[in-house]
């Protein structure tokens, strides 16, 4: 298959984010990360044109394939905050510090939904093919921090119909119902049948 010969940089430099879309995406092709981090101002309103941006820009610099995605916690009785600003919220703190934070902010508040979102996009320089998806997975927020698997926001999500956090289900879990999952499947499968 074609896709299987594809040598497709994902825009970022997190060995996380790598790790996961690399398994998510593994009978479609090979993902590479970047040596350095892209310098990349996400000025978008949407996840959607977060990733679009960050795809755009790296593809054109780099003259390569190119996949992005933005993603973000979404929490319903704080207006959908964190949202698009979740990486870049208090950003010189860990992701623990800003759990902890936000477990604050929901203290005493009984409505815990909340969703992730991810936005996928893949950019061709060459034939300027640009593809986009987004996808959510619902649940709730923990009341408190479990599990240290996933990465991010994962040990406060709890999925819709579970009663443990990401940071507590395993790898394999995540990796075919989160967020990302979804979307990149999604993206990979149109992108199929541009490319065969």
């Amino acid at each position: 298959m074609i896709l299987e010969r594809f040598k497709i940089i994902l825009a970022t430099t997190s060995k996380h984010k790598v790790a996961e879309v690399s398994e998510i995406i593994k009978e479609y092709a090979q993902v590479y990360s970047m040596q350095d981090n892209p310098d990349v101002d996400e000025t978008g309103n949407t996840f959607i044109e977060n990733s679009v941006i960050k795809a755009v820009t790296v593809g054109n610099m780099l003259n390569q394939k190119v996949m992005a995605d933005d993603s973000g916690l979404c929490i319903r009785a704080l207006d959908g905050f964190p949202g698009i600003y979740s990486a870049r919220y208090m950003a010189d703190s860990s992701f623990e510090e800003k759990m902890q934070s936000i477990l604050t902010k929901m203290d005493g508040i009984s409505d815990r939904q909340a969703y992730f979102a991810c936005a996928a996009t893949f950019y061709d320089p060459h034939s300027c093919t640009l593809i986009s998806y987004e996808a959510r997975v619902y649940g709730s927020i923990g009341m408190q921090i479990a599990g240290s698997g996933g990465f991010g926001y994962d040990p406060i999500f709890i999925p819709q119909g579970e009663t443990k956090s990401f940071g507590q289900l395993p790898a394999e879990f995540k990796n075919k119902c989160s967020h990302r999952a979804q979307a990149f499947i999604e993206l990979m499968e149109k992108i199929k049948k541009i490319y065969g």
